[in-house]
């Protein structure tokens, strides 16, 4: 029989268990609170996006009573596991989580970290959760990594967040409930048991696309939970063998030395960016080409004959529709998301409103955009953008790293400005800068539930529907 203390995830455990605050470099620390901060803005303004409110509707009628866990910006509880399904599909809700990490690892591990406070019932110090998300974020990358990274495991189909996303959220859950090195274990083992999600929402604008992020929550925290409890999970999970997470999700992609490879030195967290638009995150480059374009050479929106996108054909596949209903749909449209900037002047949240998607401007800006697919470009290629005025003149642009991204991050400024539009679409305008102010200093807090919980449990201003 295989002496488990030596699996990959037993010394991932160890690792899990062992790793502190003071382990963490500054840097990583300080980007931490900021992913915090813009991951739960994101949850609160996805209170009000059509899919969580049918969750709660949805499990309201099964039975599903009063909790001690809190819905963000809804002023109601739950139970700790359907806290994390709902806060987890809400934070992925509107597109406005980060991304680079299991794919959106914010939405995974924060909503599943903050039920787990709820749940522990002890005092969890801004310290102890900073370090329970960064080892979040960094087990749900390795998850990815070890399937050989974005372009083979999401190119095969699968989307990333809800197949990789449950270990992420297993391994904060662990932290924060201070489960031991074998419980620890037997959480990643059991996370493989709700990895889940494909990429086939991408051909209609599916509500399920937000259900991964939730549905990893859940699945990490309930991991966790049944651990703690005894259950057990597979310790081989991680092995190549027959039924392993890497040799199922990714036979000819596998890279099994990536679940362990520079554990400690390097940090996952560190590569993932923070999403200035309100849109799939591959559709951002375009966005900011064409930005930068009208900014270095002066013209106006009015001006456009054409914009050609010369673009690989996986993100073509993925981004290259003309839909803009549902709202996810175009969400997930460069077409939708580079005319919507152009009209309105960003690419925010209120840019992709119903009435916005209608407007007749946007419309006529979308019929000036077309696409020439280049097989010779990678995956991972950003695409190059040529923009052509009525007067003949032309430019084009690549993005390589836009705007968001750990080499071209958005300033303190810009994230705090963030939060507040989308938070204050929910919360009262003197919660959403408390909170913020408190998340900003939550190295300083000592007890995590009352400190902020207490402020995402708060009453909202509204629960109307977002104009989806």
């Amino acid at each position: 029989m295989t002496d488990i203390t030596e699996t990959k995830s037993a010394k991932l455990a160890r690792f899990i268990v062992g790793t502190t605050y003071a382990d963490l470099p500054r840097p990583i620390a300080e980007k931490a609170v900021r992913h915090i901060l813009d991951s739960i803005g994101a949850g609160i303004a996805g209170a009000i996006a059509p899919e969580p409110q049918l969750l709660l509707k949805t499990l309201r009628g099964a039975g599903e009573g009063e909790g001690r866990a809190s819905l963000w910006g809804a002023g109601e509880t739950v139970s700790p596991l359907n806290a994390a399904l709902i806060n987890g599909t809400a934070s992925h809700a509107f597109e406005l989580d980060d991304t680079g990490g299991c794919d959106h690892s914010g939405a995974v591990v924060v909503p599943a970290a903050v039920a787990a406070v709820e749940l522990s019932g002890r005092k969890v110090t801004g310290e102890e959760f900073i370090a329970a998300v960064v080892l979040g974020y960094d087990v749900a990358r390795r998850a990815l990594e070890a399937c050989g990274a974005y372009e083979a495991h999401n190119g095969a189909g699968f989307h990333s967040t809800g197949t990789c996303g449950p270990f992420g959220a297993a391994a904060a859950a662990a932290k924060i409930l201070e489960l031991d090195e074998r419980q620890t274990e037997m959480a990643l083992g059991l996370a493989s048991s709700f990895a889940s999600g494909l990429w086939s929402c991408v051909h209609d604008g599916a509500q399920n696309k937000r259900l991964h992020a939730g549905h990893a929550a859940w699945g990490g925290l309930m991991s966790a939970v049944l651990a703690r409890e005894g259950f057990t999970g597979p310790s081989m999970v991680f092995e190549e063998v027959w039924g392993g997470f890497n040799k199922s999700f990714a036979p000819a992609s596998s890279d099994p030395d990536a679940w362990l490879r520079d554990l400690g030195t390097n940090w996952k967290l560190a590569r993932v960016s923070i999403k200035p638009h309100a849109s799939c995150r591959s559709t951002h480059s375009s966005i900011d080409a064409v930005d930068n374009l009208m900014a270095s050479h002066g013209f106006k929106a009015d001006e456009i004959k054409e914009i050609l996108v010369i673009i690989n054909p996986f993100v073509h596949g993925m981004c290259g529709k003309f839909a803009i209903h549902p709202m996810n749909a175009a969400q997930l449209s460069i077409p939708y998301s580079v005319a919507a900037d152009l009209v309105f002047g960003s690419a925010s949240l209120a840019s992709f409103a119903r009435s916005r998607r209608e407007d007749p401007r946007v419309a006529e800006m979308m019929k000036r955009i077309r696409f020439e697919i280049d097989p010779s470009q990678k995956d991972d290629d950003e695409p190059i953008v040529r923009v052509t005025l009525a007067d003949g003149r032309s430019w084009e642009e690549r993005v390589p790293m836009p705007l968001g991204a750990p080499t071209n991050p958005v300033t303190d400024e810009a994230l705090l400005r963030k939060f507040r539009s989308v938070t204050e679409m929910v919360l009262f305008e003197a919660d959403s800068a408390e909170l913020a102010r408190r998340l900003m200093a939550l190295e300083g807090v000592k007890d995590f539930r009352t400190e902020i919980v207490s402020l995402l449990a708060a009453a909202p201003k509204t629960r109307d529907r977002f104009e989806a």
